[in-house]
């Protein structure tokens, strides 16, 4: 293992359990052997699950920072279809892929995140990104650069669950910082779909209900879930009792300085996003005329 010094210490080494998930050192020994573990993992079930990855007291610390922020998200109402973008007018009227559904969460997006937060410096872990890059068997991975998609925390509150989706990066990771009572599972289709095709079959019956082929579980709080949220349709069943599901969404993309299109962007985040990129379109436009 590299030697770590005060100047490049990686918050990573502070917050996760490094004995049961030796992400410090994945060459050798344990290490080497888990990380086979995990990529075997998401090669046979396409994702790979890390419940305890947080120590407890850092978990305490994270969560606290969460619920700290939450107060000032906004309470977004968000209706879209399973690709988050505009439906496509070629496909018949009955078309499943038609079909659009609502959910209603407290998120925060990452320019609602400070940089100081123990969160923000995680993500932005360059331990935590290898290791994320190398489960994916990836040559090259990058931190999401989108002001708005990399990092997120989103709090599904009771009787609130997560619709049926794509990510609109290939790469996710989510960490549970605080777990529902009840409900509030994580649900998926696994690999529904490639870069060149979709097994629209399994995607029909899904969306018409049919839960046959798709793989829920239940996480406790500190567990770390990577999956191909580009490729796997997913979403959270409904979370019950009174306490919220808290959790911290990390994404990932081969591309560097990924940003998303502006349309997902105010498709998800709603009106406080489409104001500020309506603001930074008027300013542009302005300095074009000044010059």
């Amino acid at each position: 293992m590299n030697q770590i010094t005060r100047e490049n210490h990686d918050i990573a080494l502070d917050l996760v359990d490094l004995k049961r998930f030796p992400i410090a050192d994945l060459e050798n020994g344990e290490g080497a052997n888990f990380l086979a573990e995990c990529q075997r993992s998401m090669a046979v079930q396409g994702w790979c699950n890390l419940d305890g990855f947080i120590r407890p007291d850092a978990l305490e610390q994270l969560n606290a920072e969460a619920n700290e922020l939450l107060p000032t998200a906004e309470v977004l109402h968000v209706k879209r279809n399973i690709y988050q973008g505009a439906i496509d007018p070629s496909l018949p009227e009955d078309d499943p892929r038609r079909m659009e559904f609502m959910h209603v969460a407290v998120q925060l997006a990452d320019d609602q995140i400070p940089p100081k937060t123990r969160l923000k410096q995680l993500y932005h872990s360059e331990l935590l990104t290898d290791f994320v890059r190398r489960v994916q068997k990836k040559d090259q991975l990058y931190r999401c650069a989108d002001e708005f998609q990399a990092l997120n925390v989103v709090a599904l509150h009771p009787d609130s669950w997560h619709a049926w989706h794509y990510d609109t990066t290939e790469c996710t990771v989510t960490l549970l910082l605080q777990a529902a009572e009840a409900g509030g599972e994580f649900t998926f289709l696994p690999n529904s779909r490639t870069d060149d095709d979709e097994d629209r079959e399994a995607v029909d019956r899904l969306l018409s209900g049919d839960m046959s082929q798709a793989r829920s579980f239940s996480r406790g709080a500190g567990t770390f879930t990577l999956f191909r949220g580009g490729y796997s349709l997913h979403g959270v069943t409904k979370v019950e009792g009174a306490r919220p599901r808290i959790s911290a969404i990390m994404t990932y993309d081969e591309q560097k300085g990924r940003v998303i299109d502006d349309d997902i962007n105010v498709r998800i985040y709603g009106e406080r996003v489409k104001k500020i990129l309506a603001k930074r379109e008027t300013a542009t436009g302005e300095q074009g005329r000044d010059e």
